[in-house]
């Protein structure tokens, strides 16, 4: 199993950024994925989720009207849109598919069968 992350990098408040998540050596397309962050010395955030067939999706109420998540089963890539950007989103982003129930804000590595390395997002002005 593998999952890369890309399209972190450094933004002004207010600015826009969009991750992808790549996967590989699992049925992606039947699979649910989830977006997570962790911001230096604070604990793991849940984000966003989506099911398997893309249809239904899950926020944290700290970024939803902000951040789309989605996904393209044909690429086995996920996605993260992430708009209107706020200095405390600042963290590193990271994605997998959990196996609990989708829109639990409860969560943490043990719930994910893989991760991976996690892409850097800093907001800043």
């Amino acid at each position: 199993v593998q999952l890369v992350e890309s399209g972190g990098g450094l933004v002004q408040p207010g600015g826009s950024l969009r991750l992808s998540c790549e996967a590989s050596g699992f049925d992606f397309s039947n699979r649910p994925m989830t977006w997570v962050r962790q911001a230096p010395g604070k604990e793991l955030e849940w984000v966003a989720d989506i099911d398997s067939g893309g249809r239904t999706t899950y926020y944290a109420d700290s970024v939803v009207g902000r951040f789309i998540i989605s996904r393209d089963n044909n690429k086995n890539t996920a996605y993260l849109q992430m708009n209107s950007l706020k200095p405390e989103d600042t963290a590193v982003y990271t994605c997998g598919p959990r196996h609990t129930t989708l829109g639990d804000s409860d969560i943490s590595w043990s719930h994910f069968g893989a991760w991976g390395q996690g892409t850097q997002v800093t907001v800043s002005s």
